[in-house]
């Protein structure tokens, strides 16, 4: 198929079955197109949803993104992962304010300059928002190239991802780039999916490669698997009397950078030096459920135990720690392990008040 039937036999079935209805889809700018695509990096639309509408609630424009407060940045981004996201969307807001005068810039050049943003959602940045040329290949849009052209090797290995730019530059239209660029994402986000796709729906079934030889399912080629590493850490939970837990903040980089955590131990008998270290005296305590929670490169595996503890008297917290209120809790960034945590202890203190 030429390149010009390919794109419009995309848009001919974007104009009938795309999605046209998504929050980023309408008022469309620079700041709203960019915030949705970070959002959307590994994580599904269905869940980026709520946080995209709340996103900008708070921060309606790149103005307010780069002079919130980071934890209030990290708070509005809590449940979504990977963190330096979020991180890396203020810090490009600060720049677009500083250097650019609020105004994103119109290349995909300069795009991919700024913190946070690759080729692919600069191309998306500019074409949805801009409507400049510019070809995009996201995870759903390498899905279709790579099953359309039946494209061997790893995505990931730069030789194959070189190819597959190709193809998306041969293949990305001059005309409604902005509809093109949307269509080829919901192309792979409802038809052709990872493991059932809906060939008989597809605009491209009768020339596409992996579809004629039977083999939809094994393109784009997976990355060769390694075995992944678990990690053990314990997690105390110190409870004052109050009922409001000791936080720390994590440094700004590694991992949940920036966020507010809970503390970690190697074992329990490490917990009397933490004690120590606040000026706490330790009380009652228990153990609750564990936690399992995945990473990209390893598992962590989170014992948790709620431990009751008696603070001096106007004993406040050291810099980078804080005294965790669950009845009126501030709004801070918080790992998502940690955020289920907190709730699991606050059911357990308040059944015990009850009780």
């Amino acid at each position: 198929m030429a390149p010009e039937q390919f794109s419009q036999a995309v848009l001919d079935w974007f104009d009938v079955h795309g999605r046209h209805d998504l929050p980023w889809q309408q008022d469309i700018n620079p700041y709203r197109v960019w915030v949705s695509e970070i959002m959307l990096q590994q994580t599904q639309v269905s869940t980026v949803l709520n946080y995209f509408d709340r996103f900008m609630t708070a921060l309606p424009t790149v103005q307010d993104l780069a002079e919130a407060a980071e934890d209030e940045v990290l708070h509005l981004w809590t449940g979504l992962g990977y963190y330096t996201r979020a991180r890396n969307l203020q810090k490009t807001a600060k720049i677009i304010m500083a250097e650019y005068g609020g105004e994103f810039p119109r290349s995909v050049e300069q795009l991919t300059e700024l913190p946070g943003i690759g080729l692919s959602t600069a191309g998306a940045i500019a074409s949805i928002s801009m409507g400049i040329r510019a070809p995009i290949l996201d995870g759903n849009v390498k899905r279709v190239l790579a099953r359309y052209v039946a494209q061997e090797g790893y995505p990931g290995e730069p030789a194959v991802a070189r190819q597959l730019w190709a193809v998306a530059e041969r293949f990305t239209p001059h005309a409604r780039v902005n509809h093109y660029t949307q269509a080829m994402m919901d192309l792979g986000a409802t038809l052709c999916t990872r493991s059932k796709p809906s060939c008989l729906l597809c605009p491209l079934e009768r020339s596409c490669e992996a579809h004629l030889l039977g083999l939809e399912t094994r393109y784009p080629v997976p990355k060769p698997r390694k075995s992944i590493p678990q990690k053990r850490t314990l997690m105390p939970l110190l409870a004052n009397a109050q009922g409001e837990i000791l936080l720390y903040r994590r440094p700004s980089t590694g991992l949940w950078g920036g966020l507010w955590s809970l503390p970690e131990l190697d074992a329990f008998d490490d917990l009397q030096h933490l004690a120590s270290q606040h000026a706490l005296e330790l009380g009652s305590h228990h153990e609750l459920p564990g936690v399992l929670h995945t990473f990209s490169h390893f598992q962590l595996s989170i014992e948790p135990w709620l431990v009751r503890v008696q603070t001096p008297a106007s004993h406040v917290a050291e810099a980078d720690w804080l005294w965790y209120n669950l009845a009126t809790p501030p709004r801070l960034g918080l790992a998502a392990p940690v955020k289920k945590l907190l709730k699991h202890a606050a059911d357990v203190l308040n059944a015990g008040e009850s009780s």
